[in-house]
């Protein structure tokens, strides 16, 4: 059984209205009367001007449960798209819907459903963890005794529960990459966006996040947004390769290695350089 939260805000995922407002089934029909369908994130046309320049360019893509690669150069319309999709930018045209329904109409109640991992390390220094994360749950809504034991799963599952109570300021680089992915799991959110998450890694700790991506993605929505090929080879399901605000090629690894197999063994990298992606 999957429970996702339900844009209507109102529905319950049993009649003795067991579990709180915004849980609901998948199958048959909720108690607002709609039908309950799949979790589906999808971006039809959607376009982003800046003056005269164009950063989207008539963008589509039907996201469902799953890991998805954001591949392109910089200047390629990434963060442009990611800032759509977490509300913080508005569309110039096209639309973002989730299970039909427009986002922008949707306001608090698709924002609940988002966990963003941005790339800088903007983190309040001298917050412990625990503090920090109470205070993104509240950010979210959340009061502390709804989430103590979520927030306690969350830090165990990223490895961080000896430090726990360390300022934020005294960890590495790699630990306040799982200290960003934290936050973005409070409320167990949906849709997890990530942008540049292995930035600044050393090796090591990258195969450790991206594990610990893989752990937590499970019936999720996960868009990964990079420019290191290996991190997607190793996590998505699916590529998208971006350029210029464009979608130049999508798909499933394995059909793409197929379709740009050839005579030699396939890989995102060669896929990426076949396709002539360059930088702005």
């Amino acid at each position: 059984m999957i429970l996702l939260a339900h844009p209507c805000g109102k529905c319950y995922n049993n009649s003795n209205n067991s579990e709180p407002p915004g849980i609901w089934e998948t199958g048959g029909k909720d108690v607002c009367g709609r039908d309950r369908k799949v979790m589906e994130l999808k971006t039809t046309d959607l376009t982003k001007d800046y003056g005269k320049k164009r950063a989207l360019d008539a963008f589509s893509y039907t996201f469902e449960p799953g890991i998805y690669g954001l591949l392109g150069p910089n200047g390629a319309g990434k963060s442009t798209l990611m800032g759509i999709l977490t509300t913080g930018l508005k569309a110039t045209s096209g639309k973002v819907t989730w299970d039909g329904e427009d986002i922008v109409s949707m306001g608090k109640n698709y924002r609940a459903l988002i966990g963003f991992m941005p790339q800088q390390q903007r983190i309040y220094e001298d917050f412990t963890l625990m503090r920090f994360l109470y205070y993104i749950a509240s950010l979210k809504g959340k009061k502390k005794q709804e989430v103590e034991a979520e927030i306690e799963d969350i830090i165990k599952s990223v490895n961080l529960w000896e430090v726990r109570n360390d300022p934020i300021g005294t960890y590495s680089g790699g630990m306040k990459q799982r200290t960003l992915l934290a936050q973005a799991m409070v409320g167990n959110p949906s849709i997890l966006i990530m942008d540049e998450p292995t930035v600044g890694l050393d090796p090591k700790e990258r195969v450790h996040f991206r594990e610990l991506v893989s752990k937590v993605s499970k019936d999720k929505i996960v868009i990964i947004a990079t420019h290191i090929v290996s991190d997607l080879e190793k996590l998505a399901s699916e590529i998208i390769f971006l350029n210029h605000g464009k979608i130049i090629e999508s798909g499933k690894l394995g059909e793409l290695y197929e379709k740009y197999g050839g005579t030699s063994e396939p890989s995102v990298e060669s896929i990426y350089m076949s396709l002539g992606m360059e930088s702005k």
